[in-house]
């Protein structure tokens, strides 16, 4: 019953066989900017059995999405971001509710919106440039990112705005953002700093099914920095001052004022002279400016410069400029030296224009001559050297005959023409007294100062009637500049001759009054004869003697004192044209302008009068009032500078106007210029009402928060410059830049750019006190009130200090170690990704040449196996990995870091040799216990020095000679160094123990170990032996010591003429020469690098060829040289010819010997052939197993074994041996050994021979020229090799490392 049961229970369930769902869904394409909640795909499944299935999802990513149980639609939970991670996986889960769930991977592939806006990187933008820089220059690159993907992240760069209002003074280039300055800046002239708003947009793309562009700007702040390149400006230079003379020494004369035009530098102005008209006058001090009297003044020694002292003073300034020169100005002073009566008349004797000073003068007069008569011969002056009334003096005669004559005039001023005139014509008598004399006396007319002169007069013997006039003293006047021919006056004489009458003549005297004024000869009338020179301001009278002859020449004379009237010919003229004038608002001010009228100072009238007024023309002539008589220019009240029109930059310009008194009136004018300087007077003020209130989002460095706006009503820059600061409530987290715009100054108040505002803290809202200065330190306030607003901003924080140590080699794919990031955020989700790999790779840093290392999303950080890590290769591995924050909302949702992978060495490599030469030449001769002989170098490519240090160890040493290879004991060592060369490389020198064998010709084949720990390398040092048979003898008529002390230059001769190595051997006295002078012998060998030695005959040849004789030959002979033997130790000193004769007679024999036993043997060497015939036959049948690889030995039927050189007979096998040598007598061997010439048997020619057919001996001498083969064995060999194919490599080889010809 219960196998029925069984059965039956097994039929029913293989009915019922359920199959699982099936998921199809594998790859999913999403846009980055769907919305939460939106549709993202649906998962597909089916169910063979049409089962209800229910839908899940699970796996690293599956947070971003939510899926509807019973429909498999999926939707969006969290915002996705392309930026953050563009390949997303989930397991998408199905039931069926049978079975259990069904998994598959779904792969997200994540489409990029255009969702971020380009991001400023490196704010702020601030830059100091200085105000000379060149057009051209590059301020700084402005750097926006946008992580956008394709021509959405390709970010473009333009300016905006540029305050002050300035776009022409920058470019930026659109592509790279390089900022450059396309305008001059100038501190003074334009703005000492601007403000740059620079916009960065993206390419556009798509975002929420719109095309946009997305953009974002950053504020650049330059500013310029002020430099000196602006020479000083003087304030009141040029212009006018006056000192008297006599003035006390250091009294002050005048104050320079100056200023430098560069505000912002603002250095410090010095004053120096630097030309004068009269040096070490005046002196001015280099601080203030202060000019004094330096020495006492005397204004008559400055009447050749007018006296007037003209000084040119530069202001300089105390840096150097930006051209590295001290920057200066010039500018001139005009000091006028007034008199002081301090100079007494004096006399003077004229002739013409020359005049010398003199107390003593002659005259003659005739006796009872007419009164006012001119004593003649007088040419006298007086002169005082003063000025103005100063140099007023009055004249009176005294002395013994001072009754008798009058002196004329009686007064004057500057200098005055004086004449001795007679007075009483009656005391004037020859016959009382034949001489007479007088004194002049000059008296200062306002001072205690006489001079006196005396004259001597001689009396001339005449008639006693004389011309006579109605006056003595005629006093006449006439007008300034009159026209020529203007009569002065008509003036007679009478004669009591009845004879005379009608025929007087006149004429004036002295002669050079007649430039200016005539007389006509018969009527007396006297006129103007140049009117142009009578000026009254230069001479105001003129006093003429009139001479009346009679016809016997009687001459009587009078007086005539003409008076130059004055006219107003001359307006003022003022003393500069402009007056420039410096003065500080709300300070007095004075100037005096000054003005001279030329007309002579005449109390009849007012010609010379100056009065002074302002000109109406300007709008600030109201504001002066100047004195009518001095000029004293002042301000009726406080100037202000806010006053005057901006454009005139504070300088008010007036007229003033000089008129004189006279009829007509005459007038000129002077403009003034006075420069108002700006008082700091004003404080600033604020533009909008307090309080301000921003908002600003947290997290943001550098963003900007509001302006604030204030004015200063100062006109100039440096009183009206408003600086802001914050001066509470910031607690460190504001700053405020200040820049000019159209109304005044604006305060931009930023979040500092090291500073992220944080809404989580306990501040969320600021009041700052914000202070507007100017540099006067006045000063208002405002109230700024700022809100923090909240935004999710917190990046995860990368492990710092991450060092790893990791053995080279490692393979296993397990963690290394796991990077461990945090996030102060309560909602975060962590994961990890490489960033990028660099390498310490022999002591440089750079890209790795393999990926040794993957981090896991976890934060694993595992070897990876594609690759062996080799410290060998690189020591350090840097790896940047990125710790990603996938819920950050705002801002950096990241952090990097860099992991430091250590990687530990391991001795994993073996030494490795380096040949630096092939070979080694060794004169066997020289080598002796402790020479070294050969060297010995290996690098490791391990790194530590436990693991690379290596030593070299001789293992065995292996000579090749004639003879064969023969197995040397370890006479040579390895002397070991610790330390690596410069290159890198470990050395051992190979020593010998013993001295050398001089009979080894041929090579030693030493075998070294490079050792390193554990592991080790061979390699082979080949040494080529070079034996005494090369040895040659140079002989010198020299001393044993003059040879060596000059064998540096034999030896370097010799190598020069040779192109050979010259090894010394030995140099020795030549005893055995029973000479008077002593000769000496020089033994040495001439070595190739290859090996091979000059013998010599060769060294003969060369020293003796006419080319090395003709550039060496007397150099040697100088050293000297005088010949060369083959031995240098033969004490018999037999000539090198007598040899070569002896040589010649032996080979002689030697060849008559060879040719008679040849004709003997000739029979036997057919016998020979016929051997080597049938030899053939076998030869060709030897079984190829049994053939050796070397080459034939010539001349028999042996063979060398692994390719030894032929002439060395080793090793023969019994298998190759044909026997020839058994019943062969000893002529068949010397027959046989005749096959030893230098046939290369290797050549392929040969192996290609025809086998030539054995004839009869009667033959064989016809063809033997034709055959390449002279003896029967070298055809049955060539046959053989032919048989064996043309294809089948040779048997024998040239060893050209070891050449016995060359040894």
């Amino acid at each position: 019953m219960e196998k029925p049961l069984l059965l039956l229970f097994s039929i029913l369930a293989s009915g019922y066989c359920n199959e699982l769902p099936e998921i199809s869904t594998s790859v999913v394409i999403l846009r980055e900017d769907l919305r939460i909640g939106e549709y993202a795909f649906q998962i597909v499944a089916t169910d063979p059995d049409n089962d209800p299935l229910t839908y899940k999802i699970a796996g690293t990513n599956a947070g971003f999405f939510t899926v509807e149980e019973h429909t498999g639609i999926v939707t969006i939970k969290i915002l996705l971001d392309r930026e953050t991670n563009d390949v997303m996986t989930i397991d998408a889960i199905v039931n069926d509710g049978v079975y259990d769930d069904v998994r598959k991977t779904i792969y997200i592939n994540v489409e990029d919106a255009n969702d971020n806006i380009p991001i400023f990187n490196g704010l702020p933008y601030n830059e100091e440039v200085l105000e000379n820089t060149t057009v051209g220059f590059v301020l700084f690159t402005a750097n926006a990112t946008d992580n956008d993907f394709g021509q959405a992240g390709i970010v473009s760069y333009k300016i905006d705005e540029v305050v002050p209002d300035d776009k022409d003074m920058f470019s930026i280039v659109a592509t790279t953002g390089v900022v450059t300055l396309v305008g001059n800046l100038n501190f003074t002239e334009k703005s000492p700093f601007y403000q740059i708003r620079i916009n960065a947009s993206d390419g556009g793309g798509e975002l929420y099914g719109e095309e946009v562009v997305q953009s974002s700007s950053a504020i650049a702040f330059i500013t310029v920095i002020d430099v000196p390149d602006i020479d000083p400006q003087f304030l009141n230079l040029p212009n006018n001052a006056a000192v008297e003379e006599n003035t006390r020494v250091g009294t002050t004369v005048f104050t320079v004022r100056a200023r430098d035009p560069d505000t912002g530098v603002n250095d410090k102005i010095t004053f120096s002279i630097d030309k004068t008209n009269a040096s070490d006058l005046f002196q001015i001090d280099t601080n203030t400016g202060i000019v004094s009297v330096n020495a006492e003044i005397d204004r008559e020694e400055l009447l050749n410069i007018s006296a007037t002292v003209v000084l040119k003073i530069k202001a300089s300034e105390t840096m150097p400029n930006v051209n590295e020169v001290i920057a200066s100005t010039i500018g001139e002073l005009q000091i006028s030296i007034k008199d002081e009566n301090d100079n007494s008349p004096e006399f003077y004797e004229c002739e013409g224009e020359a005049c010398m000073k003199k107390d003593n003068f002659e005259g003659n007069v005739d006796e009872h001559s007419s009164t006012g008569l001119a004593i003649a011969n007088l040419n006298i002056k007086v002169k005082d050297l003063d000025g103005g009334e100063n140099s007023r003096f009055n004249l009176h005669l005294d002395g013994p005959d001072k009754d008798a004559f009058r002196v004329s005039p009686t007064s004057g001023m500057g200098e005055s023409t004086v004449q001795v005139l007679v007075k009483d014509p009656q005391a004037v008598d020859y016959e009382i007294k034949q001489i007479m004399n007088v004194q002049i006396i000059a008296v200062d007319a306002n001072a205690d100062f006489t001079s006196t002169a005396t004259v001597t007069i001689h009396l001339n013997d005449t008639n006693d009637n004389f011309p006579t006039f109605e006056k003595e003293l005629y006093k006449e006047k006439v007008f300034e500049h009159c026209e020529n021919g203007t009569i002065v006056a008509t003036i007679t004489a009478t004669d009591a001759d009845a004879f005379d009458e009608g025929k007087i003549t006149y004429k004036l005297m002295p002669e050079s009054i007649r430039s200016l004024f005539g007389v006509h000869e018969k009527t007396g009338t006297i006129y103007v004869t140049n009117g142009d020179t009578l000026d009254r301001e230069v001479t105001k009278s003129y006093t003429l003697t009139l001479q009346a002859f009679d016809s016997g020449n009687n001459t009587g004379t009078t007086v005539v004192e003409i008076l130059i009237l004055d006219i107003n010919d001359n307006a003022p003229e003022m003393n500069r044209d402009i007056y420039e004038a410096f003065v500080q608002e709300n300070e007095d001010f004075k100037i005096q302008i000054q003005a001279t009228d030329r007309d002579d100072p005449d109390p009849d009238t007012q010609n010379n009068i100056v009065q002074y007024r302002i000109s109406e023309e300007s709008s600030f002539s109201s504001n002066f009032s100047i004195d009518l008589e001095h000029g004293w220019l002042t301000n009726k009240g406080d100037l202000d500078r806010e006053a005057i029109d901006i454009s005139q930059n504070g300088v008010i310009q007036l007229i003033v106007i000089a008129s004189d008194l006279g009829t007509p009136s005459l007038s000129s004018s002077a403009k003034v210029n006075i420069s108002v300087g700006d008082a700091n007077d004003n404080a600033p003020r604020y533009l909008d009402p307090s309080p301000y209130e921003f908002r600003v989002k947290e997290s943001v460095k550098g963003i900007y928060v509001g302006p604030v706006h204030a004015h200063d009503a100062d006109q100039t820059d440096f009183n009206n410059r408003i600086f802001f600061s914050i001066t509470d409530g910031s607690f460190g987290s504001f700053i405020i830049y200040s820049e000019a715009f159209s109304k005044g100054y604006r305060g931009n108040i930023t979040v500092d750019p090291s500073v992220e505002l944080d809404y989580e803290s306990n501040r969320k809202e600021y009041t700052l006190k914000v202070q507007a200065s100017d540099l006067g330190q006045k000063s208002d306030v405002a109230e700024v009130h700022i809100i923090v607003e909240d935004v999710n901003d917190t990046p995860p924080e990368f492990p710092s200090g991450m060092i790893l140590k990791v053995d080279e080699n490692t393979t296993l794919p397990v963690p290394v170690d796991t990077i461990k990031g945090k996030d102060v955020d309560t909602n975060h989700s962590l994961i990890y990704e490489l960033v990028s790999t660099k390498c310490q790779c022999n002591g440089t840093i750079g890209p790795c040449p393999e990926e040794w290392f993957i981090v896991e999303s976890n934060g694993d950080i595992i070897a990876n196996t594609e690759y062996v890590i080799d410290y060998e290769k690189c020591d350090v591995v840097f790896l940047t990995a990125r710790v990603v924050d996938i819920y950050t909302e705002v801002g950096s949702n990241s952090s990097e870091g860099v992991v430091t992978i250590n990687i530990v060495d391991i001795n994993d490599n073996a030494p490795e040799f380096v040949f630096l030469q092939d070979f080694y030449v060794v004169v066997i001769e020289k080598v002796d216990t402790g020479t070294s002989v050969a060297r010995a170098y290996a690098t490791d490519r391990d790194t530590a020095d436990n693991n690379k240090k290596t030593k070299f160890q001789v293992n065995k040493i292996t000579f090749i000679g004639s003879e064969g290879n023969t197995t040397e004991s370890l006479f040579l060592y390895a002397d070991n160094f610790d330390q690596e060369d410069a290159e890198g490389r470990y050395t051992a020198y190979i020593r010998s123990q013993k001295a050398m064998d001089n009979n080894k010709r041929g090579k030693f084949m030493v075998e070294v170990e490079a050792v390193n720990g554990k592991l080790s390398t061979t390699g082979v040092v080949e040494l080529l032996t070079v034996d005494s048979s090369f040895r040659v003898s140079l002989r010198f008529d020299r001393t044993v010591a003059e040879v060596n002390e000059a064998l540096p230059q034999v030896r370097g001769i010799l190598q020069s003429a040779t192109k050979a190595m010259v090894e010394i051997f030995n140099v020795f006295s030549d005893s055995g020469n029973q000479r008077a002078e002593e000769k000496t012998i020089l033994e040495a060998y001439f070595v190739f690098p290859n090996g091979s030695a000059l013998d010599y005959d060769a060294v003969t040849s060369i020293l003796n060829s006419e080319e090395v004789y003709k550039e060496f030959g007397q150099q040697l002979g100088q050293l000297g040289f005088t010949g060369i033997s083959t031995t240098g130790n033969d004490p018999t000193g037999v000539k090198t010819e007598v040899y070569i004769m002896i040589g010649l007679m032996a080979a002689l024999a030697i060849v008559l010997v060879v040719m008679t036993t040849s004709l003997v043997c000739i029979r036997r060497n057919y016998k020979r052939k016929l051997k080597a015939s049938k030899a053939m036959n076998s030869a060709a049948t030897v079984v190829i197993q049994n053939q050796k690889s070397g080459p034939v030995v010539p001349g028999t039927n042996k063979y060398t074994k692994e390719g030894a050189n032929p002439v060395l007979n080793m090793n023969i096998d019994t298998a190759t041996d044909l026997g020839f040598d058994e019943d062969g007598s000893s002529a068949d061997r010397e027959s046989l050994n005749s096959l030893d010439y230098n046939i290369d048997m290797a050549m392929a020619e040969k192996d290609n021979m025809p086998m030539m057919a054995i004839q009869e001996e009667e033959e064989e001498d016809e063809e033997r020229s034709e055959s390449p083969y002279i003896e029967p064995l070298g055809a049955a060999l060539a046959q053989r090799e032919k048989k064996r194919g043309a294809d089948s490599p040779g048997l024998t080889f040239t060893n050209h490392s070891v050449d016995t010809t060359d040894l």
